[in-house]
């Protein structure tokens, strides 16, 4: 069997779970990681994050697992990194830094034959895709690609829902995201007021784009949906504060039976919660929803208020790997998946 030869950009946190996650499944292969850490320092945060068991270990410039050996290259920008070398199959971009469509394309010029990000994109490039949404639009001649961000998944499948089930005139989003790594851990002065503030210390309002994402994916919710994001000093598990203004009224009840329903179409997807769980109750919870129906209220009227949870690294690291696997299989048809 011809194993899918992987390349990583960027060995941060959604990289390393993807790497662990590969790690488990034959078909894929990590073959090379590029980063500007020492392969010490990077084996040993895989090891960190799965509370210190030796899954791969450094032999000279390669990281060794059962899986097999990848080869540790220096950082630097896309294009410079000899991804021919390795005839890697599909480099994924975790830096966050390098998400326009002429950076993915300096990857494709270096040997790559398919970059694929760890977020949304900051243009429009040959298909950005959610899982439950549009993934059954891809086709073999995507080379340029995004499994979009854990809001953009967590936002549109949940509007998906409550559109097909009761209709969706207006939305309001706010994701409560745990802190990222590139916040600072004590006031340091940035490019942007508000994240110049402690991560640790305070809840910090903060721009997000995954509301024009999902109207550029759904266009039926064009110009319906609008949203914000709070930055929080926890570490792992987010939760999606969504209300939505229904067309046609409801019940509790109802919701949750759509939710369910949807639970049973999109298993590895969405998970109805019925227990009174926190934020690090879905840390390594591999879905895009973790639906509270404990928090769920709704107005007299047809405004409705959900909570749902996802531990972001950990759930998009997931998606990644489903689509890296839904576009060899595209690959093998010669078209569309």
């Amino acid at each position: 069997m011809d194993r899918i030869r992987l390349g990583l950009k960027g060995f941060g946190e959604v990289p390393r779970h993807l790497y662990r996650m590969c790690i488990e499944d034959e078909r894929i292969e990590v073959v090379a990681i590029s980063d500007l850490g020492s392969p010490e320092i990077l084996s040993y945060l895989v090891g960190a994050e799965t509370k210190g068991k030796q899954i791969a270990r450094v032999e000279g410039n390669f990281l060794v697992s059962k899986n097999g050996k990848a080869r540790f290259i220096g950082g630097g920008e896309p294009g410079k990194i000899p991804w021919d070398m390795f005839d890697v199959d599909i480099v994924v971009d975790g830096t966050w830094r390098y998400r326009s469509r002429e950076d993915m394309q300096k990857h494709l010029d270096a040997g790559a034959k398919r970059v694929m990000l760890t977020s949304v994109p900051t243009d429009i490039i040959d298909r950005t895709v959610i899982a439950g949404i549009n993934d059954h639009t891809l086709l073999a001649t995507d080379q340029l690609v995004s499994a979009g961000s854990a809001t953009t998944n967590a936002g549109a499948l949940m509007l998906k829902i409550l559109s097909e089930s009761f209709g969706v005139e207006y939305a309001m989003l706010t994701t409560v995201h745990s802190y990222t790594s590139d916040q600072p851990l004590r006031d340091r002065a940035g490019s942007d007021f508000r994240r110049s503030r402690s991560a640790a210390e305070n809840i910090i309002p903060v721009d997000t784009i995954a509301p024009n994402w999902i109207e550029f994916i759904m266009p039926e919710l064009e110009g319906k949906i609008a949203g914000t994001a709070l930055n929080v000093p926890v570490p792992n598990g987010s939760l999606l504060d969504l209300t939505s203004i229904l067309k046609n009224k409801t019940s509790k009840e109802d919701v949750h039976a759509a939710m369910r329903e949807a639970a049973k179409k999109y298993p590895h997807l969405i998970q109805v919660q019925d227990d009174p769980i926190v934020s690090t109750d879905v840390v390594d919870n591999s879905h895009s929803v973790v639906y509270d129906s404990k928090a769920t209220l709704l107005s007299p009227g047809r405004m409705v208020k959900t909570l749902t949870w996802y531990h972001s690294a950990f759930a998009m690291a997931a998606r990644i790997k489903e689509l890296i696997l839904a576009y060899d299989e595209a690959d093998k048809k010669g078209g569309v998946k």
